[in-house]
């Protein structure tokens, strides 16, 4: 439907015939700003002349102060309400970009592809599935850091976990500073309450390396917080290796830390996830889309868009037409 924000404008309506017709004023001798011009005009507007087409001037200047109210009303376009999907989580994504994840040990489409890659994609789809929460990124290898603050924006959230690099943060590994950096954030950013109910997810594919905080430390810090953490030890149990001396079975995971990894998530509450090829990783996202979202007030949005510039682009036109037709009378 069409609304104005400025309806009361509208009583203006009749002020032109006022100012011409009401007793009060039309005795005036004297006026703040005389315009000779315009009394010759209003004279044979209401006369007529032998030219004619003077009323049809007045209509259309008329018209034109109503085409001229109605865009100072503000009229704009107003939707249907929309009912915004808002769970408010607070969710904290950490990857991790170690030298190891270089392994190429999942398949896609048929396609062997590094571990990074599998969790890009598959992180990606999950990351659009949020809709309501705030997410946040962290990147750990030898040294944690913050990829993304927690935010609404998907898109961004996605784009940077995209462009994220192997490497980029040092070869090794530093579990128990990603927990301590996501907890940090977390406190800095969310209330009491609602850090209660926040959530980390960690990815990683090895054990603690490097750091300065010990996993089960930081996990215990984060279980103190409120924090539940669940983690997700990515890589194949196998895969098969070509060298110079033939074809061999090796584990790419023996450097899985599996017990420090289901420790950390038992410490706050979580869950321990094995991601042993593409469609594991993919139904592990899918049961943590089954959590329970924070219970919030539900908001409706009703879409607008301004309309103003309709009507005064005409007023203007039709203020243009009333001038050029009058000068040539």
């Amino acid at each position: 439907m069409i609304e104005f924000a400025w309806s009361g404008l509208f009583w203006l309506l009749p002020l032109p015939l006022l100012m011409r017709w009401l007793p009060a004023v039309a005795s005036r001798q004297q006026a703040a700003l005389r315009v000779p011009m315009m009394a010759r005009f209003e004279q044979q507007a209401l006369t007529g002349s032998p030219s004619g087409g003077r009323p049809l001037l007045l209509l259309l200047a008329l018209i034109a102060w109503a085409l001229l109210l109605a865009a100072a009303a503000r009229p704009g376009w107003v939707g249907e309400a929309v009912e915004l999907p808002v769970s408010g989580r607070d969710l904290m994504l950490a990857v991790d970009l170690s030298g190891s994840m270089e392994a190429e040990d999942f398949v896609v489409q048929g396609q062997a592809i590094n571990r990074l890659l599998a969790t890009q994609i598959v992180a990606g789809e999950f990351i659009e599935r949020r809709v309501g929460d705030r997410l946040g990124l962290i990147l750990f290898g030898r040294n944690a850091y913050v990829q993304t603050p927690l935010t609404f924006d998907r898109k961004t959230v996605r784009t940077l976990l995209e462009e994220a690099a192997i490497g980029l943060a040092g070869k090794e590994t530093a579990i128990g500073d990603a927990i301590g950096l996501a907890v940090k954030r977390l406190r800095n950013s969310t209330d009491e309450e609602a850090l209660e109910r926040s959530i980390l997810i960690l990815l990683t594919d090895g054990a603690n390396t490097a750091g300065e905080v010990e996993p089960l430390k930081a996990a215990e810090l984060a279980a103190s917080a409120g924090l539940t953490i669940y983690t997700i030890g990515i890589g194949a149990d196998e895969m098969i290796v070509r060298s110079l001396f033939g074809s061999q079975r090796v584990n790419p995971s023996r450097d899985l830390d599996e017990k420090t990894l289901n420790a950390i998530a038992e410490t706050t509450g979580g869950r321990y996830f094995r991601a042993r090829d593409t469609q594991g990783l993919n139904q592990i996202y899918s049961l943590i889309d089954e959590l329970e979202p924070i219970a919030r007030e539900s908001k409706q949005f009703r879409p607008q868009r301004a309309l103003f510039y309709w009507p005064l682009a005409a007023a203007l036109l039709l203020a243009a037409l009333v001038t050029l037709l009058w000068r040539r009378q």
